[in-house]
C-alpha cells in the first residue's frame, strides 16, 4: 500500500493512503467504512445502503488521509462499468468525506488533488452535493446536467474533461 507522509507540529503524523480493496487490512476498511457512515448515514441523517457493492470492484481505488493511523478524510474513486483503466474510459469521485474534527483543514481539497493524479487524462464524473459545486468547479468540474434529489440531499451532476496538453492535472 503506497504511503506518503507529511508531518504537522500540533496535530500528529498524517499519511496520505491508497489501495485496492484486496490490499485493504479488515481493520483499515472497518475504519474507513465507519467513517463514511458516521457522516453520510448519522450526521446527515440519510438512511441508505453505504455498502453498495462497488468497493470491491477490481477498478475501485479507496484514497485516505489518516492521522495517527486513524482516516480522517476518504474519497472512492470508481471506474465506470466497461471503463476499468481502458482508453476513453470515464472515472468516478465519489464518498468525499473529512471527520468532523479535521475539517477546514484542506484535506478534502490535497484528497481532490491527489484523485485527480490517479486519473489522470480520463475524463472523470461525481455528484456534487449542490452546496458543493462551487468546491469541486475549483478543480475543474463543470455541471453536466440539472439538480436533482437522492436520498433527500439535493445533488448536481459534474464532469470534468481532461485539458489537452496540460501537465496540470490537479484543476487547482
Amino acid at each position: 500500500m503506497p504511503t506518503q507522509t507529511t508531518q504537522t507540529a500540533a496535530s500528529g503524523r498524517l499519511e496520505f493512503r491508497v489501495a485496492s480493496f484486496a490490499d485493504l487490512p479488515a481493520r483499515t476498511l472497518h475504519d474507513l467504512l465507519r467513517l463514511r457512515v458516521d457522516v453520510f448515514v448519522v450526521e446527515q441523517e440519510c438512511a441508505y445502503p453505504e455498502i453498495d457493492g462497488r468497493d470491491v470492484e477490481p477498478g475501485t481505488r479507496h484514497l485516505w488521509f489518516a492521522r495517527d493511523g486513524r482516516p480522517v478524510a476518504y474519497l472512492r474513486l470508481l471506474a465506470e462499468p466497461g471503463g476499468a483503466g481502458e482508453p476513453g474510459g470515464v472515472a468516478r469521485i465519489g464518498r468525499v468525506v473529512v471527520a468532523r474534527d479535521a475539517r477546514g483543514q484542506g484535506l478534502a481539497a490535497r484528497l481532490m488533488t491527489e484523485a485527480l493524479t490517479v486519473v489522470g487524462s480520463r475524463p472523470c464524473v461525481l455528484a456534487a452535493q449542490s452546496h458543493l459545486v462551487g468546491f469541486y468547479a475549483r478543480f475543474g468540474f463543470t455541471p453536466s446536467g440539472p439538480e436533482y434529489v437522492e436520498d433527500g440531499i439535493p445533488h448536481v451532476p459534474m464532469r470534468r474533461d481532461p485539458v489537452v496538453g496540460s501537465a496540470d492535472r490537479s484543476g487547482a
